[in-house]
């Protein structure tokens, strides 16, 4: 079976200062793996670096098979593949929410104003936005913004999500929102690959979990495991000093 992502022995510096060192791990098909760790352990590095908006210094990135750190792989095709949900929600404030979904579809994948219009209203509906499609984000609460962003991304019929940190920049209360539309995409099968700080949503989501501190890989494993009787101190330090919601 060809892994969705593999990362193997990945380095990257930034100057002087070496924040991935030597990673090493894949994501299957349809499975969801959360990453977490402190600030500063590298984690949303190693996922710009999956997509490739991040050049590793060596080590290689596979989407799909496709190696996409050689110099010779269409990045353009592979990202295609990839939607990304960031910490903000970078939609265009001159645009509708329609003008947001309908845009890279129309300049990227060639579509219609028909059929980019049609996607975007299935989309907006199963982030439970339909009746947003004519407001602008600033009319927006910070969940709703998100939630336009991950349908924004739904929109370029994506093989697999990454989120990274997608519930950090909002109010306490709107969380739950977008972790709903989230949770809602993993049991639908969608490959994830999610950088986040909500233990409660790890433990319940994903099939695995990888905790990441100084740049490496310190465990991965179920997340039952993970959290409840992690296998080194560092883990058990970072857990101790994390709440679950």
């Amino acid at each position: 079976m060809t892994h969705a992502i593999e990362v193997d022995e990945l380095h990257k510096y930034f100057g002087p200062l070496e924040v991935l060192k030597g990673i090493d791990f894949v994501v299957d098909p349809r499975e969801v793996v959360c990453v977490i760790g402190p600030s500063g352990s590298g984690k949303s590095t190693l996922l710009r670096c999956v997509n490739r908006l991040e050049d590793p210094t060596s080590g290689r990135v596979l989407i799909e098979g496709v190696d996409i750190t050689d110099p010779d792989a269409d990045v353009d095709d592979v990202r295609r593949r990839i939607g990304m949900v960031f910490q903000q929600f970078n939609l265009f404030p001159h645009l509708d929410v329609m003008g947001n979904l309908t845009i890279a579809q129309r300049r990227v994948l060639h579509r219609s104003k028909a059929e980019s219009r049609d996607v975007a209203r299935q989309m907006l509906d199963r982030v439970g936005l339909a009746e947003k499609a004519g407001e602008y984000p600033i009319r927006l609460s910070g969940g709703q913004q998100q939630r336009v962003a991950i349908a924004r991304a739904l929109c370029m019929n994506p093989d697999m999500m990454l989120f990274d940190e997608a519930t950090s920049a909002l109010d306490p209360e709107l969380v739950g929102e977008v972790l709903a539309v989230m949770r809602a995409l993993a049991e639908e099968g969608m490959t994830m690959m999610v950088v986040t700080h909500e233990m409660g949503f790890a433990r319940r989501v994903a099939d695995r979990i990888v905790f990441m501190d100084g740049g490496v890989v310190v465990e991965e494993g179920p997340p039952a495991r993970v959290l409840d009787e992690p296998s080194h101190e560092r883990t058990r330090q970072f857990l101790s000093q994390v709440s679950e919601r």
